[in-house]
């Protein structure tokens, strides 16, 4: 069977706020005969899952304000078979553990291409396997990862977390909006 008709059965789900991303990936799966929907809130996420069946989910990390590590364990109530891979540009090692704890099937960081994505539907339930570098993290990505898990303890709530961490609400703003240092 080719790999065409193998994957005509399988149905995609998209959750990302990115509607550009999310719509360019939407189609280069459909050019590979994949079917698929895509969304861009956590509520959408949730209902079109109710109405659908969906094989494989890809689950922006970050929704808006909201963490999509949130939204896991809903989508295993709804559909438990669903193969969850989260797909962010802001990945870090608490984050990537969390996920796969919640019944995540995989984590990548964007940019991934689509043939790292449908590796991931597809290759074996990942351990927690988070590659962890040798060289040591520099303080920007420390202080990145402990902002990330933080945020994760306070269930993404922005003022919450800036008052355990004893900074002003728009700093903290200030400092999600950037993209982590990758070393």
């Amino acid at each position: 069977m080719s790999q065409n008709l193998a994957c005509v059965n399988k149905r995609i789900l998209i959750i990302d706020d990115e509607d550009h991303f999310a719509q360019v990936l939407t189609r280069s799966l459909v050019r590979l005969g994949y079917q698929t929907s895509d969304v861009n809130s956590a509520e959408q996420a949730i209902k079109i899952m109710q109405e659908q069946v969906f094989d494989w989910i890809s689950l922006d990390l970050r929704l808006g304000q909201e963490s999509g590590l949130n939204i896991i364990k809903r989508l295993h109530e709804i559909n438990s078979e669903a193969r969850i891979v989260i797909l962010t540009g802001f990945a870090s090692i608490p984050t990537a553990v969390e996920a796969i704890k919640l019944g995540a099937f995989n984590y990548l960081h964007k940019p991934a291409t689509v043939k790292e994505l449908i590796q991931a539907f597809e290759g074996e339930k990942s351990a927690t396997e988070v590659a962890i570098e040798e060289t040591p993290m520099s303080v920007e990505r420390l202080e990145w990862e402990h902002i990330q898990r933080v945020l994760h303890e306070h269930e993404g709530n922005i003022s919450s977390t800036a008052r355990a961490l004893g900074m002003h609400r728009r700093t903290l703003q200030r400092k999600l909006q950037k993209h982590p240092s990758r070393n």
